[in-house]
């Protein structure tokens, strides 16, 4: 189906929101009032930017209270719509978006609104305009989608239809069953439909609207379920975004055109009017790459770690550093930042990394172009909003591209050069423990948190999970992890509640391990550091769990922290940070789901005392 998108959705002037729109694909507008009113360009010049930019003006919106109004005011009320009119004919707009009244002299009277409302389509038929009617959740007398039509209805006009916006009909909290009654209105008569989410919030549904609306699939309603009733009733114009939301409006237009196309797109997928390329969900992670412009402080890290040296890249100064199935790549490269090491690149293990490109690719995340040298793996990699590049991998496996050719085995698997420690991979003690990738956690620029989950959601066919608030001692962060349904791939996004600099946010990997306290005294033994974590916070355990006799006290000694949920328990422990990266060891017992939460901001307020760095 057509795509359009309220111009109140993007940031910029007018000129510059009707470019992103048009760059990332859609076929329409809806112009905001305020947008025209502030634009130097006059209607004419607006409607032929349009026609170059290959986009309709589907909509002309708002036009307030116009109905169910004494005689006196409504004569006002015509006058006014008679201009907005003339500029619509103009413009080259045909559809004008007329909201449910909140002036205090509306008066209850349905059947003086469908008669004020039948003579204001009248005069907008002569003009060559139809007249969407919409229930504003919040309106005077008329705040529900079946009331507005059933005024529409009794109107009677050729020129009145009804228009239908999924953010006043989904916040006012109605059951699936209170759905039902868009089938009842004629396809012909729904004029337009406008769509938006929104995360599910306790508040005024008025500052819920104008500060909270997100792109479909970024929040809590049920957009899809809305909008496959919407199809069967018949309705075959647009699918029209209008989101008010206060981080859009301070964000890039051309980014965020590009996350509301996606959404759109996905949206389309899951209801079956589109089908673009399979999802096909990785199965974990084959590397992490660390880029750093010095490897010696992550590299002892790593060896303390019990990680081996084991290849070098053919043609790069790429290490690969591997513990079972943890494998870790350090590229020593060029200093981009002052905080040195960072989490640059994730290979995800893919059932089909060619299908998942062709996906990206029909999901707006186009493959990265690479250079590569002759006999390079041709492996395909996009780029998330935070610019981590994600490469889709099938490591040993005939058939695929491996990346593991690139690499040239060592003939002696080293630590950094040094003296020999327990860290060894030949150490006894090493032997025979498996290690793996628990999760990733991706600091995302404040105003790309909720297109990050999207992207992962759409792109990757991961699935989200409730958003998290964790107390930070300078503020709070949010978190969002975006998960396999096997767990077998986590990512946990975060972001700083504030549009402060999140670079400066750290970046941090997670190892699985089966005995976290033993990994945890091999690492100390061979030289690492870990984090310190306060006495109170012990003091507090014990007062909420019982532990074996001796348990606590290795966890107080250790910097080991505590967790536990309906499933299991969960055991983890961190190391100190190495420029924006640090590691963290976590053990999962009994089918544990989380991420200890619970524990973030004992972690965070650590790591600032440790280093007075803001730990993501």
């Amino acid at each position: 189906m057509r795509t359009s998108i309220a111009t109140v959705s993007l940031s910029g002037s007018l000129t510059e929101k009707l470019t992103a729109a048009s760059l990332a694909g859609f076929d329409g507008v809806e112009i905001f009032e305020n947008d025209l009113l502030a634009s130097p360009l006059t209607p004419e010049e607006i409607r032929a930017r349009c026609a170059d930019l290959g986009l309709t003006i589907d909509l002309y919106q708002p036009m307030r209270d116009m109905e169910a109004l004494p005689e006196e005011e409504y004569a006002r009320a015509l006058r006014r719509a008679r201009h907005k009119f003339e500029l619509m004919r103009r413009l080259g707009a045909d559809t004008v978006l007329v909201c449910s009244s909140v002036s205090p002299h509306a008066v209850d009277d349905d059947a003086l609104a469908a008669e004020q409302l039948s003579r204001l389509a009248g005069l907008a038929e002569d003009h060559g305009v139809r007249v969407a009617y919409e229930a504003l959740a919040w309106g005077r007398h008329i705040s529900t989608y079946d009331h507005a039509w059933r005024v529409v209805e009794s109107a009677g006009h050729p020129a009145l239809g009804t228009c239908l916006d999924s953010f006043h009909i989904l916040s006012r909290g109605g059951e699936p069953g209170d759905l039902e009654g868009i089938a009842a209105i004629p396809g012909d008569k729904i004029f337009f439909l406008q769509l938006a989410d929104a995360p599910l919030l306790a508040m005024d549904v008025l500052q819920w609207s104008r500060h909270y609306r997100c792109f479909p699939g970024q929040g809590g309603f049920d957009v899809a379920g809305l909008l496959r009733r919407v199809l069967r009733a018949g309705y075959d114009g647009p699918l029209s975004l209008e989101v008010f939301n206060d981080v859009f409006r301070q964000s890039e237009a051309g980014p965020t055109a590009v996350d509301a196309q996606r959404s759109l797109l996905l949206l389309q997928e899951t209801v079956g009017l589109a089908a673009p390329p399979a999802p096909a969900p990785p199965t974990g992670v084959a590397f992490a790459e660390l880029v750093t412009p010095d490897a010696a402080p992550v590299c002892a890290v790593l060896g303390a770690l019990g990680f081996a040296r084991t290849a070098r890249h053919r043609g790069k100064p790429v290490d690969l550093w591997q513990r079972g199935d943890a494998r870790l790549l350090v590229n020593t490269g060029p200093a981009e930042r002052r905080d040195g090491t960072r989490l640059a690149a994730v290979g995800l293990e893919s059932p089909d990394p060619a299908g998942a490109a062709r996906r990206a690719e029909a999901l707006l995340a186009p493959v990265l172009p690479r250079r590569r040298a002759p006999g390079d793996a041709a492996l395909e990699a996009v780029a998330a909003p935070d610019g981590t590049e994600l490469f889709f991998c099938a490591t040993g496996r005939p058939g695929p591209p491996d990346w593991r050719a690139d690499f040239e085995d060592l003939a002696h698997p080293s630590d950094p050069p040094g003296p020999a420690h327990p860290s060894d991979p030949a150490h006894p003690s090493y032997e025979g423990e498996p290690w793996r990738v628990d999760h990733l956690s991706l600091t995302q620029p404040w105003h790309q948190f909720d297109e990050a989950a999207l992207f992962h959601r759409s792109v990757l066919g991961l699935r989200p999970q409730e958003s998290v608030d964790v107390a930070d001692p300078y503020g709070l962060l949010r978190s969002r992890a975006v998960t396999t349904d096997d767990g077998g791939v986590r990512i946990v996004l975060t972001v700083g509640a504030a549009p402060t600099d999140d670079t400066a946010h750290a970046q941090h990997i997670a190892l699985a391990t089966d005995d976290v306290v033993a990994a945890a005294r091999r690492f100390r033994t061979a030289g690492g550091s870990l984090l310190p974590i306060p006495a109170n916070y012990y003091d507090d355990l014990a007062a909420r769990f019982e532990f074996a006799d001796g348990e606590l006290e290795t966890y107080r000694e250790l910097g080991v922290l505590y967790d536990r949920d309906a499933h299991g328990t969960f055991r983890h422990c961190y190391t100190h940070t190495v420029g924006r990266v640090f590691f963290e060891l976590v053990q999962r017992d009994g089918g544990y789901r989380g991420y200890g939460a619970a524990n973030a901001p004992v972690r965070l307020a650590a790591q600032h005392a440790v280093r007075g760095f803001n730990g993501g």
